[in-house]
Order: structure tokens, then sequence, then C-alpha cells
């Protein structure tokens, strides 16, 4: 497994992460997604440790708060083997102030996370949105104030548009507080908004992506074909899996899975492989959050690394893939003497 530092921090982290949004299955939305129970989500960890995947993400609302507890149960006797990242920031609670990213809400939402994880500090805390209700400076200074207790080791946010995390970093910078160093962002061969404006900013600011849904929101597991119908076990199967997600054109999807087809012809991998191995080779990128239903789509996903595309393919990945981005990054790609892209 391949290591690589978090943005501009000391922490080394592994290529893939695992996400536990299939811990649990509470609800419809979670239920569509996977639903182990410990002794699964045990079995689960442990194959991800022999592959020397180390790195496990979470948040509070996964399963209204069960994917944590599985995980910390699942990790039992091996904390100090792994990191812990999770999120908070979402509606926990029917409260008025059971939401956003007030000192009330974190303080609450970091100290149920510690104790349905059973541990005692948490190495990634992310917001997992922009609240644009509390003042930046009251976040940023409660997420500080946890560092310096030893609750949390980092800080990241997570679907931030580009300005509320710079505007974050140069408050940080301001006021002597901790900062983002992770970005914990949607990426993937069928939405590569990313690319726009957060991964310059990635770069200018030493903000490293940790990338959710890097197979496009369950289409690029090469189950998805055109002229055929989806198949039973795809989270796209629920209503609300797919009007909650990013929406894409299914002819898109098509024009991209065939170069992945063609890709896999040549390399002998499968399509969800080649996806992840093209994400890895992007600026910016620290790591992947991949889920996984079961052993053995782990251990398919797990085939991802260990090896490269050729430049050669990740061009024809590119082509299929790319997409005119909308105004100003159109007009300011046009003038790629002073504004070349990162990618």
């Amino acid at each position: 497994m391949e290591y690589r530092p978090l943005g501009g921090s000391g922490l080394k982290v592994p290529v893939l992460t695992f996400g536990t949004g299939t811990f649990g299955g509470k609800g419809e939305f979670f239920k569509a997604w996977g639903a182990s129970d410990v002794a699964e989500a045990t079995r689960i960890v442990d194959v991800c440790l022999e592959a020397g995947l180390t790195m496990f993400d979470s948040a509070d609302v996964y399963s209204s708060g069960a994917a944590e507890e599985i995980l910390g149960q699942a990790l039992k006797g091996r904390r100090d083997q792994v990191l812990i990242s999770t999120k908070g920031t979402f509606r926990a609670g029917a409260g008025p102030n059971d939401v956003g990213s007030s000192r009330f809400h974190l303080l609450r939402a970091v100290e149920g996370s510690l104790k349905r994880l059973g541990t005692d500090y948490i190495d990634l805390y992310q917001l997992h949105g922009f609240d644009s209700v509390t003042p930046i400076e009251e976040a940023l200074g409660t997420l500080d104030d946890l560092v310096r207790a030893g609750k949390i080791r980092y800080i990241g946010c997570s679907n931030f548009s580009g300005w509320h995390l710079m505007k974050s970093l140069a408050l940080s910078e301001k006021n002597g507080l901790a900062r983002y160093v992770a970005n914990q962002t949607y990426y993937s061969l069928i939405g590569r908004d990313y690319e726009w404006e957060l991964m310059p900013l990635g770069l200018d600011q030493r903000v490293g992506a940790v990338v959710w849904s890097p197979l496009g929101w369950g289409r690029l597991t090469g189950k998805i074909r055109r002229g055929q119908p989806l198949p039973k076990d795809s989270r796209l199967q629920s209503k609300l899996v797919a009007a909650v997600g990013p929406q894409v054109a299914d002819e898109y999807v098509y024009k991209v899975v065939d170069a992945l087809d063609a890709v896999a012809k040549e390399t002998g991998k499968t399509v969800p492989q080649i996806a992840l191995n093209w994400l890895l080779q992007r600026p910016t990128v620290a790591t992947l959050v991949i889920g996984a239903r079961n052993e053995e789509q782990l251990r398919q996903n797990l085939g991802a690394v260990g090896w490269n595309l050729t430049k050669e393919q990740v061009a024809k990945l590119d082509a299929a893939s790319e997409i005119k981005a909308p105004y100003p990054y159109w007009h300011q790609h046009g003038f790629q003497e002073r504004n070349p892209k990162p990618v």
C-alpha cells in the first residue's frame, strides 16, 4: 500500500481509505449502500489491515450513528494500528441546535463520535458541509480548541465551495488557528468539477483531496451498461439515493464506461480498478474513500493499487470524460499562457 502526505501536514495516509457508509444499514438511504454488522465489519477490517489499508472514514449521520458504533467495535484492541476520520455538521437530532458548525453543536458532535467509536481521539475530523449561518471564526475556533485538547489531531472540510475553503484558510492563518489539511470531495471520471477550482486551490494551499464516491455514485462498477437494466443490487435502485446523489446523463456514463472497457482489455484489470487508478494519478489526491458491501468487493477494490495506467491510457480516459467547464473557467482555460491547467 502506498502512503502519501495528507495535504501540507506531516501525516501520511494510505492511498485507499475504507468508508463505513455500508455499516449498519439503518434507514432507506443507508440500507441501499449496505448493512454490515459487527462480525462482517470486523472481517472487513481484518482484510484492510492485511493489505496495509489503515484508514477508516465515517460520519455521525451514517445510519444514525450506528456506523461509528460498529467501526468502534470492529477496531477494539487495535486502535493504535489505524487512523480514524469522521465528520459532523449535518442534522443529528430534532433540536434547533442539533445541526451546523456552531460551538454548541460541534462540541456535542465530537463527544458523541468519540463515545460511539470507543476512542479518546479522532485522527481527522471534517466538517461535513458548509454552515453559512455560523461565523467561520466560531467553527474554526471550536475545532482549534478540540485540537489543543487532544481530542482531534487534524481538521478537514467536505463539500465546501472554493471561497468557503479559501476564506477559512485565510482566517486560520490570520488568527493562528488550526487549518484544514484535507478536503473530502466528490471526484470521479464522471464528476470532474473538482478540477475547475478546488484542485488549483488544493495545489496552491496544500490541501489534500480525500475523495468520496470515486466510482461516481455507483455508476462505474462495470455493472451499468448501455441497453441493460440496473443490477438488482445497485444502490441506484433506491429512488432516494438516485435523487440525492450527483445527476449524470446516461449517455455520458456509457461513453466513459466504453473507454474503461477498452483500457480493461489492455490491462487485464476491472472497470472499477481502472477508474480508481486514474484518480490516484491526479494532482492533490491523497486518498480515495472506497466502500464495500462484503469481502469480495473489498478485495476487488484493493486491486486498484500497486500498478499505474500508462500516459496513453490516462489520455484516453481524459478524452472520454472531458466536458466543457462553466464560466469563468472556460475563459481562463483559453488563456493557457498565464493560466495553465493543473492536469
